[in-house]
């Protein structure tokens, strides 16, 4: 797992991104650095960085009075995700290997990640796709994420952003989705999904929806609700999707597999991969399986 310590020049970044985006009061946006400022001076440097970007985002929103000032970001995303969603789904209908196909344009979907970089144009998603296509993918971590699905008796599904979603449903509809629960969060954070972006999407028509109880940037389950951490101890099976999961679950001891592009130099290391590279990972501490 990152910690925060390792990530303060992403975060001090990161910030000034989200400031930029949320408002445009240079009032407002100094308010919010000097509350990071203050944050990052005063944090637990061993926690996890989406643990400190969950405190950030609820400043910002008290702040600037505007309980989910991403909307825009996410409802444009989410458009454009579904109206890729027709060719996509056909795409891997045709494929040799639809479960393969599927895998890699769920990884692909991991792009749309504005806790990482506000720098996102439309023309990349497409441009990601094709590449993810073609892109190496740990053909063995493929065949154990096939057998585990297939073996066992229930999965949660830990989505990650809006838009994203939309290739998150085209995996969904290649596994055994009567024993899937897909996860968002509970409240509005960066452009995580929620429960209204399963709604857009068309996820609540396919499988079960719940939300974690918490609006933090990834699964910090101290901060989720006690019916999701019910729910989690109880399964079997984790889907987790981006990097906030992998940084706040990749030390817990369940079954889960990651499926991310890795975004940064500190995150890449720690998976042993490149930037950029498209990442299935199984959890090491439960099952000893070795990471791409």
């Amino acid at each position: 797992m990152r910690t925060y310590f390792e990530c303060i020049p992403c975060f001090i970044r990161q910030v000034l991104d989200a400031v930029r985006m949320t408002s445009d009061d240079q009032q407002v946006q100094l308010q919010v650095l000097r509350k990071a400022l203050r944050l990052a001076s005063e944090a637990d440097l061993t926690q996890s960085p989406p643990a400190m970007a969950q405190q950030i985002h609820r400043y910002i929103r008290e702040l600037t009075a505007d309980p989910d000032p991403y909307i825009e970001v996410k409802d444009k995303f989410n458009k454009i995700a579904l109206q890729m969603y027709p060719d996509l789904r056909t795409r891997i209908e045709k494929s040799i290997d639809p479960l393969e196909t599927a895998v890699r344009l769920a990884i692909a979907g991991n792009i749309n990640d504005f806790g990482v970089t506000s720098n996102i144009e439309e023309s990349h998603v497409p441009k990601t796709v094709a590449e993810s296509l073609e892109a190496p993918l740990d053909l063995n971590a493929l065949d154990d994420f096939r057998k585990a699905v297939t073996k066992a008796k229930n999965i949660l599904y830990l989505g990650d952003n809006a838009g994203e979603i939309v290739f998150d449903r085209l995996l969904v509809e290649q596994l055994p989705y009567q024993k899937i629960a897909f996860v968002v969060k509970n409240g509005p954070v960066i452009n995580d999904a929620t429960i209204d972006d399963a709604l857009i999407t068309g996820m609540t028509d396919v499988v079960e929806v719940i939300d974690n109880g918490s609006d933090a940037p990834g699964t910090i389950l101290d901060s989720c609700s006690e019916q999701f951490r019910d729910r989690f101890d109880n399964t079997e099976l984790i889907i987790a999707k981006g990097q906030g999961n992998y940084e706040t679950l990749s030390d817990v001891d369940k079954d889960v597999f990651f499926l991310l592009r890795a975004k940064c130099p500190v995150a890449a290391r720690h998976i042993g991969c490149e930037i950029g590279d498209m990442v299935l990972s199984r959890n090491t501490i439960k099952t000893g399986a070795k990471k791409p």
